[in-house]
This record gives C-alpha cells, sequence and structure tokens, in this order.
C-alpha cells in the first residue's frame, strides 16, 4: 500500500528532509507504508552529491541547502510541484537504473496529460521538451528546456527525495545556479509552455500514471 499526502502551503526544506529520513526509517523497520509526499517549497537552491561550487552563481540570492540526494544544484520554489518518493525496492527490484528510469517514465506520462511530450536525454537526467515554438539554434537545432527534475538517495534500499515539475515556478529564479551543471540549455514550466495547468490538475495527474508505472497507489 502506498500512502499519498499532501502538505499546503510551503514546507522548509530541512523539515521535509528531517521527516523523510524518520519515515524512511519507519519503512526499513516495517512500521509504516510506502509514501509519495506531495508539496511546494519557499525558494531555495539545493546542492545535490555531485555539485560543483562554481555552479551557484548567486549564493545570497535564496538559502542554499546541501542535499543528500544525487546530482548537482536545483531550485525549488512556489509553483513547482515536489513529490518526495519514498518507495521500498527490497520488493520492488533493487535496481538504481530501473528505479530512475520508472522515475522519469511517471513524469513523461504525467506530462502527457496535458499534451507535452516529455523526452529523455542521455548524459541528462531529468525531463526535457524541444521548443518547437522558439528559433532554431546556430547547430540548426530547436532549443530543448527542462521542465522536471530527478534526484533520489537510496538507505537499506528504501528511496527518498524525488522528482519536482515545474507547473508556473518564477524561472527567474533559476539564474542563481546552473541548474544540474547544464548552461547550453533553459528551464521551462507548463504555464510557459502556454498551458494553464493548476497544482490540482498535476496532482491527479501524479496519481494516475503513477500507478500505470508502478502499478499500485
Amino acid at each position: 500500500m502506498v500512502e499519498w499526502i499532501s502538505s499546503p502551503g510551503f514546507v522548509p526544506y530541512p523539515d521535509a528532509v528531517a521527516e523523510m529520513e524518520a519515515h524512511v526509517a519507519r519503512i526499513v523497520a516495517g512500521e509504516a507504508d510506502e509514501r509519495i509526499w506531495i508539496l511546494e517549497h519557499p525558494p531555495l537552491y539545493t546542492a545535490g552529491t555531485s555539485a560543483d561550487i562554481a555552479d551557484l552563481v548567486d549564493p545570497d540570492r535564496f538559502p542554499v541547502y546541501a542535499s543528500a540526494r544525487g546530482g548537482q544544484y536545483t531550485y525549488h520554489g512556489p509553483g513547482q510541484r515536489i513529490a518526495y518518493a519514498m518507495l521500498d525496492l527490497n520488493r520492488r527490484g533493487r535496481d538504481v537504473r530501473k528505479f530512475v528510469t520508472l522515475l522519469e517514465e511517471w513524469v513523461i506520462r504525467t506530462l502527457a496529460e496535458f499534451n507535452v511530450d516529455g523526452e529523455r536525454r542521455a548524459g541528462r537526467v531529468g525531463v526535457w521538451v524541444v521548443r518547437k515554438d522558439k528559433p532554431r539554434t546556430a547547430a540548426g537545432n530547436y532549443p530543448e528546456d527542462k521542465i522536471a527534475a530527478i534526484g533520489v538517495r537510496l538507505r537499506k534500499w528504501v528511496s527518498f527525495h524525488g522528482i519536482s515539475i515545474n507547473v508556473e515556478p518564477d524561472l527567474s529564479h533559476y539564474e542563481g545556479i546552473v541548474p544540474c551543471g547544464i548552461n547550453e540549455h533553459g528551464v521551462t514550466s507548463l504555464v510557459d509552455l502556454g498551458l494553464p495547468v493548476s497544482m490540482t490538475d498535476l496532482d491527479i495527474a501524479l496519481k494516475t500514471s503513477f500507478m500505470e508505472v508502478f502499478g499500485e497507489a
């Protein structure tokens, strides 16, 4: 059984991490069900385990938190849906690469509910959108913008952290970092793509797509 919870308002990042770690410990001990926790954070940057300090362009803009998740710098803030996934890979298969692929598929199917073609890119974790509404680059390709980030950590094969999807964040807030260490591509959101999607709309799509990918909710 996967428990779904949603927190109103903005959850401070340290509080979220503490709660995730406590719940993962309960799952490991066999005292709690798996959980998907959906929320928003106030504006902040997090530095994953591969973060390069040179990618923190404006360190005084928002609070910066070291994170145990994989990856580099990313932004969290209002208008971005976070889905923290505390899932037990002991029973879902101890395959980290497959798990990340399933998280990407979860995002891709969620975006497809709004007729957005989210795509994977080799060497770039996350989900990307080809911007055919923008001029081609000097190389003759359409620009690509990131719409969703993925970063996870495992403890005794139970996952925490998870995914974030941009619904309507202030995209200028990404200017304080080099998102995920990639400066040759941009960042977008559902509203930036011209889709007036609400958090409620996205939450419904997230739950539907989760059941399709992971088989239960």
